[in-house]
């Protein structure tokens, strides 16, 4: 299927402040979007990047079918793009699409799609620690009609946004023992856009009580740790990383799978298990926690500094050896192509 390519005929570049940037809030000068009508993906196309119009009965805005992706794009010091594992989002979004009822957007027009409109947009992706260009691919139904239903169209579209380094400030977790980001047969495994929104009012609530994020349980007993607000979680009990196992109710990030394979590549001692809040709970009163971050797309690593549960609360430790700082350099190295990829994780946009 050939894709049709409009360029923009003024680019917005010279009016974004690449030094001073908001994360996701500047947006390059195209986008890629594709119709699925008749059963059927539609000509690919790459456009100027532009509002939408949808009708209000667009099933998208009633009945929540979106799913969607985060990804990055850098560019190394000879002016080469890299990603890191695309493949993984490619295959995630079309099973958190199925999730939804949704079809598979096509691997072929997801790659064919993204590396043109890198190349296109490529004068967006800044060399530099920290800088990237943060990727977006969603799928929205765009059916109009409100009867409450799969959706008979779709429309599935990359943006793409100039970011720096993500830093979250100094994070204070809550630990959730009310309110479940994800049940046993739910959606919790998917990134579909309805368990972001279910999230905000409890993390809402923790911001209130001077709180930054939340670390979620497991919807049954609220015994088991789970995920620290839109990030997986790990924890550093002695000289031992801890991090729970996927499943129907945890997503399974790429972020998280990359640590864990570096870690076992380079003898850290991890543990992919159930990990129960009284175990954390008792960790820290014996002074043997030592760390706790989330792992995600947009930070790659976010220390949490402190933590409460019911009546208690902890600071934890400022370790010398951090395994939070050590991975997240090893990753970004890795990333940014100014260390060797082992692992093939890399992906050179052609």
């Amino acid at each position: 299927m050939t894709l049709h390519i409009e360029k923009t005929t003024t680019s917005k570049i010279s009016k974004v402040d690449f030094s001073n940037l908001s994360f996701g809030q500047e947006f390059t000068d195209h986008m890629f979007e594709c119709d699925y009508i008749d059963g059927t993906w539609q000509t690919p196309k790459i456009l100027p990047y532009a509002p939408l119009t949808l009708d209000p009965s667009a099933k998208v805005f009633h009945y929540g079918q979106a799913v969607f992706e985060g990804m990055k794009a850098y560019k190394s010091d000879d002016d080469e793009i890299w990603m890191f594992r695309p493949d993984q989002n490619q295959k995630r979004i079309n099973i958190s699409a199925e999730r939804l009822g949704m079809p598979a957007f096509p691997k072929e027009l997801f790659f064919d799609g993204l590396n043109n409109l890198l190349k296109l947009d490529n004068e967006w992706i800044k060399k530099g620690e920290g800088n990237s260009l943060y990727i977006r691919p969603f799928i929205i139904a765009t059916e109009s009609c409100v009867s409450a239903s799969i959706s008979d169209s779709y429309k599935f579209m990359i943006i793409c946004s100039p970011v720096q380094s993500y830093y979250a400030g100094e994070v204070r977790v809550i630990i959730e023992d009310k309110y479940s980001r994800s049940a046993n047969g739910g959606v919790g495994y998917a990134k579909a856009a309805g368990n972001y929104a279910g999230s905000f009012y409890p993390t809402k609530l923790a911001r209130e009580k001077g709180f930054q994020q939340v670390i979620w349980t497991d919807s049954c007993s609220h015994e088991y740790l789970e995920e620290a607000g839109v990030m997986n979680v790990f924890f550093r009990v002695n000289n031992t990383l801890l991090t729970a196992p996927t499943s129907e109710r945890i997503l399974d990030g790429i972020t998280r799978k990359s640590i864990v394979q570096l870690c076992e590549h380079e003898g850290i001692n991890i543990e992919v298990r159930p990990v129960k809040v009284s175990e954390i709970m008792e960790a820290a009163r014996k002074g043997e926690l030592l760390e706790m971050f989330g792992a995600g797309t947009a930070a790659v690593i976010s220390p949490i500094l402190g933590f409460s549960h019911h009546d208690e609360s902890f600071e934890l430790p400022k370790v010398a050896d951090s395994y939070a700082t050590y991975i997240k350099k090893r990753i970004t190295d890795i990333q940014q192509h100014k260390a060797e990829d082992i692992f093939g994780w890399t992906y050179k946009v052609n």
